[in-house]
């Protein structure tokens, strides 16, 4: 089988939004870019997907070889709850992340049974509906910022060589509370449009230093993102992508009022 390894510009890793549950429901249009970006990239070994909804106090790695689907959500339509994906994971790819967490001088352990929450199969099952490639979930870390989750990508980076394809999986503005007070008539607050600005232009330049210190230098980054857990898994695509990777932008809008919907690939070719 064709790899993305043997394609220099093809994705080595994604940032993609997986919006609120209803996402899943009602595509729209961030939905209609990432399945077509999909129909474009030839299948990778193996997906490392990382979803904010798993938390850990240091990077725990999924083993399970038949996933479940995990609807850690509340109070949605009952056509949410029937949704299966049915992923299949790989132990051995799940062993080479592992290694290159390890390799990385990253504390790392396995999980052989957790399964894949709306943070991850919500947008794998738009982009991968078959669900033909093994899935290695990945965890985010309790408040442990920026530079560690690029250092999280970095280590996965020489995977990608090897053919996986790393995908985090977020939003770029992510406050539930602006939701609500939205929701009531005020609309959407200024800084939905003007913070996923200053993270699309930093991205686009490489400025690696200024998205690391994104909380002091961003405009509206502290109401975009009131707790950080939902941007770190744009760091890690950064890192895995590699110092000389080109950004594309896939899309770029507004779900929900408040969430940023934007959709970038990283591909092997500087720009």
């Amino acid at each position: 089988m064709k790899t993305n390894s043997s394609n220099p510009q093809a994705p080595r890793a994604l940032f993609v939004p997986h919006g609120a549950p209803t996402f899943a429901l009602r595509p729209g249009a961030a939905g209609a870019a990432l399945v077509s970006f999909a129909s474009t990239i030839a299948l990778p070994r193996a997906i490392v997907i990382v979803s904010p909804h798993w938390e850990t106090g240091s990077p725990v790695v999924g083993f399970a070889e038949r996933p479940e689907t995990i609807h850690d959500f509340g109070g949605f339509p009952d056509e949410l709850y029937a949704i299966r994906y049915p992923a299949t994971g790989c132990p051995e790819a799940a062993q080479q992340v592992v290694d290159a967490i390890g390799a990385a001088g990253l504390p790392v352990t396995a999980d052989a049974r957790r399964g894949l929450d709306h943070g991850a199969w919500v947008p794998l099952r738009m982009m991968f509906p078959d669900a033909e490639v093994p899935i290695i979930p990945l965890s985010v870390q309790h408040n442990a910022g920026p530079a560690h989750h690029y250092r999280l990508g970095q280590a996965l980076a020489p995977l990608v060589d090897q053919g996986f394809l790393v995908i985090g999986s977020g939003n770029i503005t992510h406050n539930l509370r602006d939701y609500q007070i939205a929701r009531s008539g005020r609309g959407t607050p200024d800084y939905v449009h003007t913070f996923p600005e200053w993270i699309a232009k930093n991205i686009a330049a490489r400025n690696i230093d200024a998205l690391l210190d994104y909380r002091r230098q961003a405009p509206g980054a502290v109401q975009a993102h009131p707790s950080e857990e939902h941007l770190m898994p744009l760091f890690v695509a950064l890192g895995a992508g590699g110092a000389q990777a080109q950004a594309v932008r896939l899309h770029a809008g507004i779900d929900d009022y408040v969430l940023a919907m934007d959709a970038y690939a990283f591909t092997g070719e500087q720009a």
